[in-house]
């Protein structure tokens, strides 16, 4: 199962992503993930939601391999609605998301870290946007919600990462763990939150959202208009090619 809802205790619940080996999601994984993420936000006995992962790492981003043997545009297009939906539903969800995350957080793990309320980390953890050498724009909206400006041209320029000591340094992540302790640090953040009253959590969540400075559907929508003229000329196909291929390393390519 790609996604899967748990209750760790009451007023919390815990919303997991497990698609080995890297967890890089199919189209119909961003759904599934969306979809769950709404609904534990409906959930009136919810009062905070952790957004976690199984296995190597967080997140890194769309399977390539998908898109790359689907002829056409479908899986592309399947893919760029998808993380549009699931990005979205972190940023909608009616209560407070904590993410916690491990490993590897690529490409549409940061459009989720960056959508999140909180975010906990392994020590192990490393974030970053490695699209210009997959082929692909897009969740630079999203990671310019975990450093400064030019830190984020920086990373989205070169593909590097940072990792969650950085990231804790410029204010972004609250806590870096050790590896085994992450589950727990993230379930005491998330039961401090969830002590306080459901109404008004959710009122606070939709007050804070109404005073953010940047649309982030609306952004990050405009960079995927971008991503798809890249695969109109055939530059992306090259990059997504030679990475499928093995040509380049990373942890999606590791399947």
């Amino acid at each position: 199962m790609t996604v899967s809802t748990s209750h760790p205790e009451p007023g919390v619940t815990a919303v997991t992503v497990d698609h080995p080996p890297v967890n890089a999601l199919p189209v119909r994984g961003w759904y599934e993930l969306a979809d769950a993420l709404r609904a534990a936000g409906r959930d009136p006995g919810t009062r905070c939601v952790v957004l976690r992962a199984e296995g190597r790492g967080f997140n890194a981003g769309v399977d390539l391999k998908e898109m790359q043997r689907t002829a056409g545009h479908t899986a592309l297009v399947g893919a760029n609605r998808g993380c549009y939906e699931a990005f979205a539903a972190v940023y909608e969800c009616e209560v407070p998301v904590v993410a916690a995350v491990h490993g590897h957080c690529l490409g549409g793990g940061i459009g989720l870290v960056g959508n999140a309320d909180a975010v906990v980390a392994a020590e192990d953890a490393a974030f970053g946007l490695p699209e210009l050498d997959r082929g692909a724009l897009g969740a630079a909206t999203h990671l310019a919600r975990l450093v400064p400006q030019h830190l984020m041209r920086t990373l989205y320029f070169t593909s590097r990462t940072v990792t969650a000591a950085e990231l804790h340094r410029h204010g972004s992540v609250w806590r870096v763990v050790p590896r085994g302790e992450l589950d727990a640090a993230a379930l005491s953040l998330a039961r401090e939150i969830a002590a306080k009253d459901g109404e008004l959590l959710r009122l606070a969540k939709a007050a804070i959202n109404g005073i953010d400075p940047v649309d982030v559907r609306r952004s990050y929508r405009f960079e995927q208009g971008f991503t798809f003229e890249a695969n109109l000329t055939g530059v992306a196909d090259r990059h997504r090619d030679a990475f499928v291929s093995g040509t380049r390393s990373g942890p999606e390519g590791r399947r």
